[in-house]
């Protein structure tokens, strides 16, 4: 996806998230080379800068002089220029964290909650959020993203069964959790966030196409498509784990039998490991996630599979290797030079990165500054330019 600014003189917001993303892609980076990537003039994108720098969101250094003259200024991201709380909510309980510009960890809070009722859910968010917020009393709280498991809005589907949130149905999710955190909000399903997170924070910096496969109490994916995920129609593009891949299989809660994610997640690993312990389900499931992983390479062709999500390291790591060696796909390219799948490094805070990632990616996007791209007298102001105490 090309970033590309306008010089019209109302397009500043907009102008202001793409000088700042680009920096967030390429920095160290000098202004002039700014102004190529996007289009703009060298002296708009000066004001721009000025304007970041005034506000915290980038920092500066001169480069080591080459040659006579004066160096160029280097500007990268300020990691403290802002920071977003991401939520998780799980069927075991909810985790928050607080998150930088840089996608740090600044400090983490969990609720280990069975049946998580939403009236629980969202007062223990609010307590959360208000310990959270005390870590960074001034600094530029830019918004709070949730992470849930999925889909949404499918009768059969939605909030039913052990993978999902029973009695969530109905739930103005966004608009309660706007209210007991009063930041700007936003809403995604868990796989989709821990992807943007991954193309945000993680491994997933260095590829345009990749596919995250998350693996969870249930099990979902996500193609990022030029950067950025896809997530379908609806929303709930990325449900492998209920292809129905087992004939006459174990029934599963959407309504039909074998679905992939029965035999492959931490709920059927849960299941299994009291009748066949650990390294018997490994041995049960590493078939089954060889048939995946070729099957994401046949339908996607990514250039690479990450896989990460709540389950450990370790236990991704032993089924990676008694999944190996994997089957033929059009991923066995001689001049490939990624491995066909990756562990993510974002470990287990993966959504939660995601889920901050959402308010980052959400206020600071372009297309959130088409909002106040109007005569800025007039429109409303725009959350970039309020100083930390202002956005707290």
């Amino acid at each position: 996806m090309a970033l590309k600014g306008t010089n019209q003189e109302y397009g500043r917001p907009y102008n202001r998230r793409i000088v700042l993303e680009t920096i967030r892609l390429h920095g160290p980076i000098a202004r002039g080379d700014i102004a190529k990537r996007v289009g703009l003039t060298v002296q708009t994108v000066s004001t721009i800068i000025r304007e970041l720098e005034l506000q915290g969101f980038i920092s500066g250094a001169r480069e080591t002089p080459k040659r006579r003259g004066y160096p160029a200024t280097s500007l990268n991201i300020n990691p403290e220029g802002g920071f977003a709380i991401g939520v998780h909510v799980t069927p075991l309980g909810l985790e928050a964290a607080l998150i930088n510009l840089a996608g740090e960890v600044i400090g983490k809070r969990r609720r280990e909650l069975s049946h998580l009722a939403p009236d629980t859910a969202f007062r223990e968010i609010g307590k959360l959020v208000a310990a959270l917020r005390k870590m960074r009393p001034r600094g530029r709280m830019l918004g709070i993203g949730l992470a849930m498991p999925g889909p949404f809005d499918v009768e059969s589907m939605s909030f039913v069964g052990p993978t999902t949130l029973e009695g969530w149905k109905g739930v103005p999710v966004r608009e309660r959790l706007a209210k007991v955190s009063g930041l700007p909000a936003f809403v995604e399903v868990d796989l989709a966030a821990a992807s943007l997170g991954e193309r945000l924070y993680g491994i997933g910096r260095d590829f345009r196409e990749f596919y995250y496969l998350y693996f969870g109490v249930g099990l979902g994916g996500c193609m990022v498509h030029d950067g950025a995920p896809l997530r379908g129609a609806h929303g709930n593009a990325g449900e492998i784990g209920h292809l129905p891949l087992i004939p006459n299989g174990e029934p599963c809660s959407c309504g039909n039998r074998g679905c992939l994610e029965r035999y492959l997640s931490l709920e059927a690993l849960e299941r299994r490991q009291g009748k066949i312990g650990r390294n018997g389900w490994i041995k049960e499931a590493a078939p089954l996630f060889r048939s995946t992983v070729s099957a994401i390479e046949n339908l996607f062709d990514p250039e690479t599979i990450i896989i990460g999500g709540l389950a450990s390291e370790e236990l991704l790591n032993d089924l990676l290797k008694a999944a190996s060696p994997l089957p033929h796909s059009i991923a066995e390219r001689r001049n490939r030079t990624a491995p066909r799948v990756m562990l993510s490094t974002n470990g287990p805070d993966a959504v939660l990165r995601g889920a901050a990632a959402l308010a980052v990616s959400g206020v600071l996007s372009p297309r959130f500054g088409v909002l106040f791209a109007q005569d800025e007298e007039r429109a409303p102001r725009d959350p970039m330019m309020q100083s930390g105490t202002e956005a707290a």
